[in-house]
């Protein structure tokens, strides 16, 4: 094995900071030190690379050389890491409690009604679910596993499909027997509220312009209506009567077995975006992990049997 070529820990830790701040009091300030002792562990290592990495300048100040500059970028990227795996390091490690971030709607009509047979198959394990609308930080945050809704390709983590979604429009029973506004075909919808969902962040996600033109139904404007924050709130909406909504398989819940919901039309738009189970490479063999996989797995392939 090739020996490593690392300068002192301290010393890095002295530059990084002096390079962001370009002051050696305040990265002192920083590093719980005096400013003449940040000077010399920069100076130990510049000695130690044998190459300038600040200028002084006459103002008494600091300004990096064009090594300096780049060399500070690269080691504060390291130290991110560093503090990053320590962080990991430090936490308890309790086997049989698994955290899990997903959506808040896929966590409320998908992930939380099913948590029972979860605890039949595996009453030792200890499930806390986190939601949350941006991507999970593995490295950064007290996560687990986590169940994303995109196109897939995440690199560095362990990433299962776990289920695809199409989209189609979901009314109340009454809406659909309605004599005076009937409900047969994707055009009659222009004499109904449409609901929206706001998928803020979601690029490509299926709205109702989107899904009119592939029905074929180009003369009815969908920019007005009242508009939710999240899929639950708009199937809830749409069962109250108050307008059509559009669901998606994965979210549907139990609305439409349960007859709260009905579906006027037969056609569904495939959504560019799918539902994985993700995990940092390292941990996806753990026995809590990889229990809680196979589990949503068996689950998520059950439910499109069902749909």
């Amino acid at each position: 094995m090739t020996r490593r070529q690392l300068p002192p820990l301290t010393s890095l830790r002295a530059f990084e900071a002096a390079a962001r701040h370009l002051n050696y009091e305040r990265a002192g300030d920083e590093l719980a030190v005096t400013a003449s002792a940040v000077g010399q562990q920069v100076k130990t290592l510049e000695t130690w690379l044998r190459r300038p990495l600040f200028v002084r300048l006459p103002s008494k100040g600091i300004a990096l050389t064009g090594i300096g500059q780049r060399y500070a970028a690269s080691i504060s990227q390291l130290l991110d890491q560093l503090d990053e795996a320590t962080a990991r390091a430090l936490r308890p490690d309790v086997s049989n409690v698994l955290t899990v971030s997903t959506m808040p709607s896929f966590a409320l009509s998908w992930l939380i009604p099913r948590l029972g047979s979860l605890k039949q198959r595996h009453p030792e394990l200890e499930v806390r679910i986190s939601v949350s609308l941006h991507l999970t930080d593995f490295a950064r945050e007290d996560v687990d596993v986590a169940v994303r809704y995109g196109p897939g390709g995440y690199q560095g983590l362990h990433s299962e499909l776990l289920m695809a979604e199409s989209f189609f429009p979901v009314c109340n029973a009454a809406l659909l027997n309605d004599p005076a506004r009937p409900l047969r075909q994707p055009s009659d919808l222009r004499h109904h509220t449409l609901l929206h969902e706001h998928a803020e962040g979601i690029p490509d996600y299926v709205t109702w312009p989107k899904w009119l033109a592939f029905a074929g139904v180009d003369d009815i404007d969908a920019t007005h209506g009242p508009r939710f924050s999240h899929t639950f709130l708009a199937l809830q909406a749409a069962a109250s009567g108050q307008g059509i909504a559009l669901a998606t398989s994965a979210l549907i819940g139990d609305y439409l077995d349960a007859g709260r919901l009905v579906r006027p039309f037969p056609q569904q738009l495939q959504s560019s975006f799918q539902y994985y189970v993700v995990c940092p490479e390292a941990f996806a063999e753990r026995p809590a992990i990889a229990a809680f996989r196979s589990w949503i797995r068996e689950e998520a392939a059950e439910h499109a049997d069902l749909r």
